[in-house]
This record gives C-alpha cells, sequence and structure tokens, in this order.
C-alpha cells in the first residue's frame, strides 16, 4: 500500500498557526445560523434553556470525534489526510468513498454560503433598497432569484475564491477577521439583553408555542432538548476543516497543543450558540421573539435601527466564513485523493508560486459559484446532504483510528484521544447513531428522494473519475512496461 508522509506534500507553504487554525475551524462551525435560526431552535426546544442545554450536550458528544481528527492529524500531518488515514486502514476503495463523500459535504457548503449571502441581501437589504428585487431572474423550485443580489453574491464568493487562489496565509487572514465580526455580533447581543432585557424573559422555561416558521411539537422539556439535539451536528460541522490543512502549518507548531485545537473550537462553537441563544432569549419574551421570520434582526429593528443595520452586516459577512473554510479544506480533500491517484493527477498539481491547489480550485470555484444561481429553496437539500456526507467520513475517520491503534501501535503520536480505545470507541458510536438517523426511513432526520438524488449522482459522477484515473494510470503502466 502507498503511504503518504508529510515530507512529500512539495509546494505547500507552511504558514498556519494555531489561532489560524483555530479560526478557520470556528468560522467553518458557525456561520450565519445563529442569525437564521435562533428563533426555530427556541420554537422546536419550547424555549431558549431546552435549545442552550441540547446545543451544550451536542458539543459534548462531538468531542471524541474531534479527539480522532486530533491524533491521526497530530500523527499524519498532510492536507486532506482522511483519504490517508482510511486508506492505510481499510483500504483504497473505502479511502475513495470517504473522500469523495467528504468533498461533497464540504464543497457543497461554498455554494451554501453563496446561497445564503444572496438570500440575505434580497430579503432584508431588499427592504431598505428596494432597487435590489428591482429585476427578478428566474423562479426556481418555487425561490425567486433577483439580478442584483445575485452579482453582490458573486462578488463575496470572487473575493474568497481569489484569497484561496493566493494561498493559505491571505484565506487565514480573512477568517480571522470573519471570526472577530462573529464575535462582535455576539457582544452585541449580549449588550441588548443586559441593557433592554432580563432573566424574567426566558420564562416559561418550557411552553408550546406556534411560531412565524413553525410549532413546537415537543410536549416537555426533556422532549423538547433532544428534538434540538438532533440537529445540533448540522450546526457544529466545519471542525474537520482545521485537519485539512494541516500540511501548511507553520515550521515548529506544536502537536500535542494543535490536536487540543478541534476540541476547544467545538467547545467555543458550543458557548457562542448558548451566550447567542440565551441574549436573544431574554431581549424581550422568547414567546413574543419567535413570531419574526427572522426574529434575531426583526427584534433588534424595534429597539434601534442602527443596530439592526449593524447586525444585518455582520450577519451578510458571516457566511464568507465558512465559504473560505469550506473552500480550503475541500480543494486539500482533493489534492490527497490525486496524489493517491484516484482522481486524475491533475488533482495532485500544486502552483509552484503560491503553494494552492490547481485543479482543484478551479472545481470548487465553478461549484461556488453556481450556488446564487439556484435560490434559496436548495438550502434545505444541499444542507442535509452535507450532514449525511460530513458524519459519514467523520465516523469512517474514528474507526480508522481505532484499528490504527493496532496496526499501528508505534506511529508517533504528539496527541492522543483521552481515554484512549474507550474514547475512540466512543467516537465510533456516536459517528454510526448519527448515520443511522439520517439513512433508516423511518428517522425523522433521514434524507428524502431529492437528497437521495444528489447523494447518488455525487457518486456516480465519482465512479467515471475514479474509472477514468484508473484507465490513464493503467495505460501509463503498460506504455512503461512495452517501453
Amino acid at each position: 500500500m502507498e503511504k503518504i508522509k508529510p515530507s512529500e506534500g512539495v509546494g505547500m507553504k507552511k504558514t498556519l498557526s494555531l489561532w489560524n487554525f483555530f479560526t478557520i475551524g470556528f468560522g467553518a462551525i458557525i456561520g450565519t445560523g445563529w442569525v437564521l435560526l435562533v428563533g426555530d431552535w427556541m420554537i422546536i426546544g419550547g424555549g431558549p434553556v431546552a435549545a442552550m442545554i441540547a446545543f451544550l450536550i451536542g458539543a459534548i458528544f462531538l468531542l471524541p470525534i474531534g479527539a480522532v481528527f486530533g491524533e491521526l492529524t497530530a500523527a499524519i500531518p498532510i492536507s486532506g489526510g482522511i483519504v490517508e488515514y482510511v486508506d492505510r486502514t481499510f483500504g483504497s476503495n473505502a479511502s475513495y468513498i470517504t473522500g469523495w463523500l467528504l468533498a461533497l459535504g464540504n464543497g457543497i457548503l461554498c455554494p451554501w454560503e453563496a446561497i445564503a449571502i444572496s438570500t440575505l441581501v434580497s430579503d432584508m437589504f431588499g427592504e431598505f433598497f428596494p432597487i435590489l428585487r428591482s429585476v427578478k431572474l428566474y423562479t426556481i423550485l418555487g425561490a425567486d432569484v433577483y439580478l442584483f443580489p445575485t452579482i453582490i453574491a458573486l462578488c463575496f464568493a470572487g473575493y474568497v475564491i481569489w484569497l484561496n487562489f493566493k494561498g493559505a496565509s491571505s484565506a487565514a487572514k480573512l477568517q480571522a477577521f470573519l471570526t472577530k465580526a462573529l464575535l462582535c455580533g455576539m457582544v452585541l447581543a449580549m449588550g441588548i439583553s443586559f441593557i433592554k432585557g432580563g432573566p424574567s424573559n426566558i420564562t416559561p422555561i418550557f411552553a408550546q408555542v406556534d411560531g412565524a416558521t413553525s410549532s413546537t411539537t415537543a410536549t416537555s422539556l426533556f422532549a423538547g432538548i433532544i428534538s434540538v439535539l438532533v440537529m445540533t451536528p448540522f450546526f457544529y460541522a466545519g471542525f474537520d476543516t482545521i485537519p485539512q490543512q494541516a500540511e501548511e502549518a507553520a515550521e515548529g507548531l506544536d502537536w500535542n497543543r494543535f490536536g487540543k485545537i478541534i476540541g476547544l473550537a467545538l467547545l467555543a462553537a458550543g458557548g457562542f450558540y448558548m451566550v447567542c441563544i440565551y441574549s436573544f432569549g431574554t431581549i424581550i419574551p422568547w414567546s413574543d421573539f419567535v413570531q419574526n421570520t427572522v426574529p434575531a434582526l426583526a427584534c433588534l429593528k424595534g429597539i434601534n435601527m442602527i443596530l439592526y443595520i449593524v447586525m444585518l452586516c455582520i450577519a451578510t459577512l458571516g457566511p464568507m466564513g465558512p465559504m473560505n473554510s469550506f473552500y480550503g479544506a475541500t480543494t486539500r480533500i482533493l489534492l490527497a485523493m490525486g496524489r493517491k491517484k484516484q482522481l486524475p493527477e491533475s488533482f495532485a498539481k500544486v502552483d509552484p508560486e503560491k503553494g494552492t491547489p490547481t485543479t482543484a480550485n478551479y472545481l470548487i470555484a465553478a461549484l461556488t459559484i453556481l450556488g446564487p444561481f439556484l435560490g434559496k429553496k436548495m438550502l434545505v437539500p444541499l444542507t442535509n446532504v452535507s450532514a449525511l456526507a460530513f458524519i459519514f467520513s467523520c465516523t469512517m475517520v474514528s474507526f480508522a483510528c481505532l484499528r490504527m491503534r493496532k496496526t499501528e501501535p508505534d506511529l508517533p503520536r504528539p496527541y492522543k484521544v483521552p481515554g484512549g480505545k474507550i474514547g475512540i470507541g466512543a467516537a465510533c458510536l456516536c459517528g454510526s447513531l448519527i448515520v443511522a438517523l439520517m439513512v433508516i426511513p423511518a428517522s425523522p432526520a433521514a434524507l428524502n428522494a431529492v437528497e437521495w438524488i444528489i447523494v447518488l449522482g455525487w457518486i456516480a459522477i465519482g465512479i467515471v473519475l475514479k474509472l477514468i484515473s484508473t484507465k490513464k494510470r493503467s495505460s501509463s503502466n503498460g506504455y512503461s512496461l512495452n517501453k
């Protein structure tokens, strides 16, 4: 079996610090879900308390998987290491399926974030500037696509694409800025809650309410916690972007501390979500808060127009963070698959001057640019497909880590999963349970027909590319032998 060593990653520039890795993962996790969906979390849980508890449990639930990534990445710090981990333990075919599905899970979120920007511009800014909705291009799946929001979203996407072509350090600087912007949004919500609201607004602790977009179906606080808990993996997806760019770590990086960065990003994101839920849930009585379509923005609009505009700007910039993180992570996955000769050899090429993948960058750029043209009705199907692909890949990595403890016991591991094999086993169990919830037809979180079509279509494309790669490799070997 051909194994890639870290030293073989010729051409990748080593510039990323621990702080860069933290902001890459934290920014990928957060995005704009906290602005757009905080009201839905309260409705589904029957109040802010259930939502906060669910997000805390969700972060803790994913910590073992994060620790698995920390151990393997610190031991084998290469771009797109997931492909290598699974190849070393379960073979090329399993590695290919895992890598290709993770590329789907991460890559889909680039056009997803572009759609989110276009939606925010047309739905929220369009209120102030009707010209933004003056030219309708077409309607797709019942959603209107407007010219000017599409152009604006393409500009945002183009900037992220340009930075990723320049190199990892340029993209990391953007990520650091966006992380600070997100933190400013949280501080703003906390300040308004402290001045205008109070803890009394969080009561009743549990209640069934009819919100602007949905109604509470849970019948108790416990049921409300469970209802939100099954959603949390979708909103924590993104921590895997940290190990995907490990090969670009700065010289002398402390790999033991790196292993802890992933868990820290998960816990920080959990804390961020909890503070946001509490803050927005106490600005005004939460049962009144959830009556608006985008309550986090609507309640600010009624308090102070300047604060509303500031939060709206932060919410519009927010999608650039996950777009940037997932863009870099996906191109590194495709690079790793090219190096393993699982994809055509062009995917293994790195720009000699900028140290960035070339073919992979062009492919993800095309997917990202496609986003604003798809319309906001594609957000939910793309979210669910991405979630399944992401969790499946994480689960495979967990099993690979468990098996590697036996097959490669002498592999240097600067960081190890707390609890040893028991901790790794917990990661395997957590991932398997989440995957089961998404694929068993009777589960409320199971994929629908449209989403399965997307998954199967992506797998079909992957099979074609693998056959092309295999054929070219066979032809090359045959030519060499004949020669």
